[in-house]
C-alpha cells in the first residue's frame, strides 16, 4: 500500500490547525502580562535528550508537547520589555505570512513562478526607500550576516584586478586589506575570514567621541598600507553600530572611497531604516553612495526571523561574483515554460540555490503598514530611548555611558565611592536579576572598558511606561544588591 504524509483525516487537521492559530493569537495578545523570560526547568530540558522516535505519534499529542515544553520558554524577544542585543519582535500578520509561505513552499532560486515576482517587487520597494536607482541589484537573505558576506564577496572579486573566482586568492600579487571602525559588527570579521582574507586583513580603526570611525586616522592607515605594498580594496561603514547605535559619516566615507578607488560597503543592519523616520532621515545621509548595502528586515521592520537583504550598485559585478549555471539548471536561453520568464534567477546573485519564500512576509508588511506607519514606529522607538536617556540623566543612581544617536542607550547603576571593578560586578548582577525575574531583558556590553546595561529598542510593542519601569527596577535592584557591601569592599 502506498503512503503519503498528508493527513488521514482532513477535518480533524482543520480543527487542530484552527486551535493552533487561536492559541498563538492568544499568546500574542496576552504576552505583556507574562514574564519577559523564565528559566527552563531541568525536567523540561530532559524532554529534549530522548532518542529519535521510530514510530510516529499523533499530531495532537505532539502539539501538547509544544504547548507544555516549548511555548512557555521563549527567548522573550516578542515581549514589550525585551531590548537585548538588537532583536526584532515579529508581528501577528508576519506569523500568518509564514504559514502561507510554507503552504505554498516554493524555491526562490529562480524559474517562472509568482513568488519570484513578489521578491522582485519587495527589492524594488527597498531600493526606493533607500534612495537607490532601479538598476541596482538586490537579493533577500537570511539576515545581515549573509548580506555582509555577499557584499564583501562582490567587493573582493571586483577590486582584485584579476579573475579571483578562477585563480583564487593565492594568485593575488598583493595582500588585500579592508577597513572598518572598531565598533563594526562581528559578522564583518566572520565574512572576511570566510572569504580567505584572514582577520589580519581587516583594519579596525579607532572611533571618535561619538563612536564614529576616525576619518583622519582611516586615511593615514590606507596611505600607510599602500606604501607598504598592500592592496586596500574596501571600506565598511556602519549605519547603526550594535554597541551604541552610532552612524559613521557615510558621505565622508563615500568621498574617501571615491578618492582612493575603494569599494564602499555599508552594514545597515538596523540603522539604515532610520531613513524612514520623519525626524531621523539625516542619519541616512550618504547611504545612497554605497556600492553595496546590507540590511535586516527582522529588526527595525519588525518582521519574524529570518529576513535580511543586500543591494549592490553594479548588477553586472553582483552577477559575476556568483553566477554559475550547470546544464541541470539551464535557464534563460532555452525559454522553456518553467525556466524562462521575465526575471533573472536569484541563485545567480548569492551562494544559496535553495531559497525560501521569505519575501511574502515583507510584501504583506509593506502593503499592510505602508512606508509612513513604519517610519512613525521607527521614530517612536527613537523617541522612547531619548526619553529613557532623560530618565537616566535625572536619576542620581544612574549614569549614561555613551551619546544616544539612534535607538540604543548604554547606562549603568552607580554609587558614590564605588570603584569601577565593583560597579561592573554590581551591574552584571542587576542585569541577571532583571532577566531572571522576568522584569525586562536588556543585554550588556563594554563601553570604554566598563560593563554597562545595553538597551536597543526595535520593539513596536514598547511603551514609555515600560522604560519608566526599567529605570525604577534598576534602581531598586541596585539599591538592594549594594546593601551587603561594606565601604571596605569598594
Amino acid at each position: 500500500m502506498e503512503e503519503t504524509l498528508d493527513p488521514d483525516d482532513w477535518e480533524a487537521m482543520r480543527v487542530l490547525g484552527h486551535r493552533m492559530l487561536d492559541d498563538m493569537l492568544d499568546y500574542s495578545e496576552t504576552m505583556r502580562h507574562n514574564p519577559v523570560w523564565k528559566a527552563i526547568p531541568e525536567d523540561v530540558k530532559e524532554n529534549f535528550v530522548k532518542p529519535l522516535p521510530v514510530i510516529g505519534q499523533e499530531l495532537e499529542a505532539i502539539y501538547k508537547e509544544f504547548s507544555d515544553f516549548i511555548l512557555p520558554y521563549p527567548l522573550g524577544n516578542t515581549h514589550p520589555r525585551f531590548w537585548g542585543w538588537v532583536a526584532g519582535t515579529g508581528t501577528v500578520s508576519g506569523m500568518l505570512a509564514e504559514m502561507l509561505a510554507a503552504g505554498m513552499n516554493p524555491n526562490l532560486a529562480g524559474a517562472e513562478h509568482i513568488a519570484n515576482y513578489v521578491e522582485n517587487q519587495v527589492i524594488d520597494w527597498i531600493k526606493e526607500m533607500f534612495g537607490f536607482p532601479a538598476s541596482v541589484s538586490g537579493l533577500l537573505t537570511s539576515g545581515c550576516s549573509a548580506g555582509n558576506l555577499i557584499g564583501l564577496t562582490v567587493a573582493r572579486n571586483t577590486k582584485a584586478g584579476y579573475d579571483l573566482r578562477q585563480e583564487g586568492l593565492q594568485a593575488s600579487p598583493r595582500k588585500m586589506v579592508l577597513y572598518a571602525s572598531n565598533q563594526i559588527h562581528s559578522s564583518i570579521q566572520k565574512a572576511v575570514e570566510i572569504l580567505g582574507l584572514g582577520s589580519d586583513a581587516l583594519r579596525l580603526i579607532p572611533v571618535n567621541d561619538n563612536f564614529q570611525v576616525d576619518l583622519d586616522l582611516l586615511k593615514r592607515i590606507i596611505s600607510q598600507d599602500r606604501h607598504q605594498g598592500l592592496k586596500p580594496f574596501c571600506v565598511v561603514g556602519a549605519a547603526g553600530t550594535t554597541n551604541t547605535g552610532a552612524v559613521d559619516d557615510l558621505n565622508a566615507l563615500g568621498d574617501i572611497c571615491q578618492q582612493e578607488d575603494l569599494w564602499l560597503h555599508i552594514d545597515g543592519a538596523f540603522g539604515a531604516w532610520a531613513v524612514l523616520a520623519p525626524h531621523a532621515k539625516n542619519k541616512g545621509v550618504g547611504l545612497e553612495r554605497a556600492d553595496s548595502l546590507a540590511f535586516d528586515l527582522h529588526k527595525w521592520i519588525y518582521l519574524p526571523y529570518e529576513i535580511g537583504g543586500i543591494l549592490v550598485r553594479s548588477e553586472q559585478a553582483h552577477r559575476k561574483a556568483f553566477s554559475l549555471t550547470p546544464a541541470y539548471l539551464s535557464h534563460g536561453e532555452d525559454q522553456l515554460a518553467m525556466t524562462g520568464g521575465d526575471l533573472p534567477w536569484f541563485s545567480d546573485y548569492g551562494f544559496q540555490l535553495s531559497r525560501g519564500f521569505r519575501a511574502l512576509k515583507a510584501w504583506m508588511a509593506f502593503k499592510e503598514y505602508g512606508r509612513e506607519k513604519l517610519g512613525r514606529l521607527i521614530q517612536q522607538n527613537i523617541n522612547q530611548v531619548h526619553y529613557l536617556a532623560e530618565l537616566i540623566e535625572a536619576s542620581p543612581e544612574l549614569e549614561l555611558m555613551a551619546p544616544v544617536s539612534l535607538n540604543v542607550v548604554c547606562f549603568r547603576y552607580i554609587k558614590p565611592g564605588m570603584n569601577d571593578a565593583w560597579l561592573d560586578e554590581l551591574n552584571t548582577k542587576i542585569l541577571a536579576a532583571l532577566q531572571g525575574q522576568g522584569i525586562a531583558a536588556p543585554s550588556s556590553t563594554i563601553i570604554k572598558g566598563t560593563h554597562v546595561l545595553h538597551v536597543a529598542n526595535t520593539n513596536h510593542r514598547s511603551r514609555r511606561e515600560d522604560f519608566e519601569l526599567l529605570v525604577r527596577e534598576v534602581i531598586r535592584i541596585g539599591n538592594n544588591l549594594s546593601l551587603p557591601y561594606k565601604q571596605s569592599d569598594v
